[in-house]
């Protein structure tokens, strides 16, 4: 026998809600990985290396370190772990280095 209609109107609700978080952590990463091909004049395939390379190297998710890349570029903020394994990942896919943060 089937599920009830409010067992499968919540199984149906629940899709909704991961189909959402997947498409605002895609466009997270996207947004990272576009400032990284900005910053380190690369490729988005490079940028997407980058992404990850960061991501394992530091052992913090992919899409945390995408927000943290997007909130460095708003604020000029990055934790120092993320931003060496940042640089240390440019340095070997592109030609520049993280900026100094704005200092007050």
């Amino acid at each position: 026998m089937g599920a009830s209609e409010p067992e499968r109107i919540a199984e149906l609700q629940a899709q909704v809600d991961q189909l959402k978080q997947a498409m605002v952590s895609h466009a997270v990463v996207d947004q990272a990985i576009g400032m990284i091909v900005a910053l380190g004049r690369v490729t988005p395939e490079q940028g997407w290396e980058i992404l990850k390379e960061v991501s394992q190297h530091t052992n913090i998710k992919l899409r945390n370190i995408a927000e943290l890349i997007l909130i460095w570029g708003r604020r000029g903020e990055i934790p120092e772990d993320v931003r060496a394994r940042l640089e240390e990942a440019l340095d070997r896919y592109g030609p520049t280095q993280v900026p100094e943060a704005a200092r007050e």
